[in-house]
């Protein structure tokens, strides 16, 4: 656990707002929104892997969408802000807000996990050796 000094050392101001406070990045702002290689979204604020880049998808929602994350990576809480009912998405390792989870995704789980960019990295994957 770090303190929220320790937090706001380690993330930007934006981070900060959005992971420790719950907010959300303007939509389309994100420079991970049009990330397509292949790789591993991590956690921002301890880099824990969170989402396989082969089940991010276009949402058109302005924000990266996912299907599923990677197993016992993230945990969610109802949130009932703003007079809606939604269900929150934040690390399992370090509590972060990440976004929230819509039924409204494509198959196979149907899940549109819709996630602020600014609460994670992207870590490519490692490039195949050359064939001889």
């Amino acid at each position: 656990m770090r303190s929220d000094a320790e937090w706001q050392a380690r993330l930007s101001p934006e981070q900060y707002r959005v992971m420790r406070n719950h907010g959300t990045e303007a939509p389309g702002s994100c420079a991970l929104l049009g990330e397509k290689r292949p790789g591993t979204f991590v956690c921002a604020g301890c880099d824990s892997p969170l989402f396989e880049g082969k089940v991010k998808f276009e949402s058109g929602t302005g924000w990266p969408s996912f299907n599923e994350p990677i197993e016992g990576s993230v945990e969610t809480t109802v949130d009932r802000s703003y007079g809606m009912v939604r269900m929150e998405v934040h690390c399992a390792t370090c509590g972060s807000h990440l976004g929230h989870v819509f039924d409204d995704g494509p198959p196979p789980t149907h899940l549109r996990f819709c996630i602020n960019g600014v609460a994670m990295n992207f870590a490519p994957a490692e490039a195949e050796e050359a064939v001889r």
